[in-house]
């Protein structure tokens, strides 16, 4: 493991310790394990039925959506690279009563590690900024997926991740492609749920790309896309000047301009 990878490691297992104490409400832990469906809007809706259906959730984190999912009644499987964030998610399987299995490793090895015979891989918010490699990503989908299995894939817009807001204006900032060996550096002191806790490895290296990176990727690995849809919504505040849209979602405030913030996609493997 480079050291990009190593240094993202350690900061991840980090966060995952705090967000599983969820002292913030972001994770809705506590609503999960009172029977809530605790998943996103967006992917609430156009995930469909799941049911009896074998899922494999790439980048997992904690397991909390692995496990709304389980709770729809797919045989759900969860795989992340942070040793913390799978002990965090078997100790979530276990309170709540729903189960699924968790699997520590890269999302790369997807096919190796989880098997080849998914119905469906899930994977939503905050994943492939990770990734150096989006086409290794596209092919361990692929890989991953019986003949006929689908993708469901719901993200922030590569195209409003390369900008910041500045003195309260929204502003291009970064290239909007990475070289594999040159990554984006973030600092953040605490992560992302407003969690006070100081983080002890206080900056990331994320990867920056196109919408057509992704899709490219996807269909060189042998995907068919069903559908692309852009929304201007996430489930945090990628901005400060973003206010509550409800169900635990953001928006832009009133009077700028509307864009997209996210975007979903559906793609079935041929």
């Amino acid at each position: 493991m480079d050291a990009f990878k190593q240094s993202n490691r350690a900061s991840w297992d980090e966060r995952a310790d705090i967000h599983a104490q969820d002292r913030t409400g972001f994770y809705a832990i506590d609503r999960f394990l009172a029977g809530e469906d605790v998943l996103y809007p967006i992917e609430a809706t156009e995930i469909g039925d799941v049911a009896g259906l074998k899922l494999a959730h790439f980048q997992c984190h904690i397991g909390i959506d692995t496990l709304c999912l389980a709770r729809r009644g797919a045989h759900a499987t969860g795989l992340d690279f942070s040793p913390h964030a799978i002990a965090k998610a078997r100790e979530l399987s276990a309170r709540s009563g729903v189960a699924a299995q968790f699997v520590e490793g890269e999302v790369y090895d997807a096919p190796e590690l989880l098997g080849t015979d998914f119905d469906i891989v899930f994977t939503s918010w905050g994943t492939i900024t990770w990734l150096d490699d989006i086409r290794a990503w596209a092919k361990a989908i692929a890989g991953a997926l019986k003949p006929g299995g689908r993708l469901y894939f719901a993200d922030s817009s590569p195209a409003i991740m390369t900008h910041e807001e500045i003195d309260g204006t929204i502003r291009p900032h970064y290239d909007w492609r990475s070289a594999r060996e040159k990554p984006q550096r973030f600092d953040a002191a605490t992560t992302y749920t407003g969690d006070e806790t100081p983080l002890v490895t206080n900056f990331t290296y994320e990867w920056m790309r196109g919408t057509s990176d992704v899709i490219d990727a996807l269909l060189r690995a042998g995907m068919q896309l069903d559908f692309l849809r852009e929304h201007e919504l996430l489930p945090f505040k990628l901005f400060p000047m973003m206010v509550d849209a409800g169900s635990r979602m953001f928006r832009l405030p009133a009077g700028m301009p509307r864009m997209p913030l996210a975007m979903s996609l559906g793609a079935t493997k041929r």
